[in-house]
């Protein structure tokens, strides 16, 4: 097998999941801050930012679960069965945003409820993820290349408190959305919650790098030997020079920059947590060489992501193009 195909799809997944953390996330985020509005108008504005982008961003989530399937059946074949239940959950969760999300605009006289499922399936939703994440990086019990554990390994508190730090995150990078997205009472109440949650999101982040190193030696090997220590140190300075950058500019009248560095956060921790599992896709068993499928079908399946990444990148450059600018109270794309 070529060695370069599996770290050429491995890339691929990344980028899939990065872009949907990011792209859903604010959404997902604009869900989780919803009980927070004031008043119906304010809910109304705050939809309306995300109205012609929030279906076209779980495309992404559609990449990666199919690209891992098609790309490494055989961890596929481990991760499902190990993390199915919150995987289920999650994808119910955004079914039912979708369908809140729909129903809230023309059933005039439950909007409450509706209200409720959005928030509901968005928080849910984003929990779920977090755990997922969770229960990966801990790692999935593994014999004879099939899963050996049991229904709930991932119900552990590292996971959970994953799940609760993707929350948060989700919810601060939808209250920058809104900074950047909406004007008068909206944009304030969101400037104000997202200057709350900047050091809780830190916290959180400051706690899982600490959390798997302490608890996991391959990820203590990874960072704290020379001289990866050295190579590797640029990541959290980096991360703690863009968090102060976001700080300054929700402290200030920034619009734009405070969405753009949350934005970075992510990739920044994303980009740790690869450099803490790499190569490892199954950890702590299996790489990426060893669940990936024939080099022919990697091949084939390549092909068509050449052609078909580009059109779906140009098509979200030019919705955002389209839609931009801030969405004011009483103006929508609904």
């Amino acid at each position: 097998m070529e060695w370069y195909l599996p770290v050429i799809w491995s890339l691929i997944i990344a980028v899939a999941v990065i872009m949907y953390v990011v792209m859903d996330g604010f959404d997902l985020g604009i869900g989780i801050l919803f009980p927070f509005a004031k008043e119906e108008r304010e809910r109304d504005q705050m939809m309306n930012t995300v109205a012609p982008f929030w279906d076209g961003n779980e495309t992404w989530l559609v990449l990666g679960g199919g690209g891992l399937w098609v790309a490494f059946p055989r961890a596929y074949g481990v991760i499902m069965p190990a993390l199915y239940l919150p995987i289920i959950i999650m994808l119910l969760a955004l079914v039912f945003r979708g369908v809140a999300f729909e129903f809230r605009w023309v059933a005039a006289g439950s909007r409450r409820w509706w209200n409720v499922a959005f928030a509901g399936g968005s928080t849910v939703a984003a929990f779920a993820q977090g755990v997922v994440l969770g229960g990966l990086v801990q790692g999935i019990d593994v014999q004879n290349g099939a899963f050996a554990g049991g229904s709930f390994d991932w119900a552990t508190p590292f996971s959970f408190m994953c799940g609760i730090g993707v929350v948060i995150g989700y919810a601060l990078l939808g209250s920058t959305w809104l900074i950047m997205k909406t004007d008068g009472s909206v944009a304030a109440r969101a400037r104000r919650t997202a200057t709350l949650l900047l050091p809780v999101v830190i916290v959180f982040m400051g706690i899982v790098s600490l959390w798997t190193p302490i608890a996991i030696d391959r990820i203590a090997q990874r960072w704290f030997t020379v001289p990866n220590i050295f190579y590797l140190a640029p990541v959290p300075i980096i991360t703690a020079a863009i968090a102060y950058y976001v700080w300054r500019g929700l402290k200030g009248t920034a619009e734009v920059s405070p969405f753009l560095g949350c934005i970075a956060l992510f990739v920044l921790g994303f980009i740790g947590l690869g450099i803490s599992t790499f190569p490892y896709l199954v950890p702590p068993h299996l790489t990426v060489w060893q669940t990936a499928a024939a080099a022919p079908s990697q091949i084939l399946m390549l092909f068509g992501v050449i052609f078909l990444l580009p059109v779906v990148l140009g098509y979200i450059v030019f919705v955002y193009w389209i839609f931009r600018g801030k969405v004011r109270e009483g103006e929508g794309y609904h």
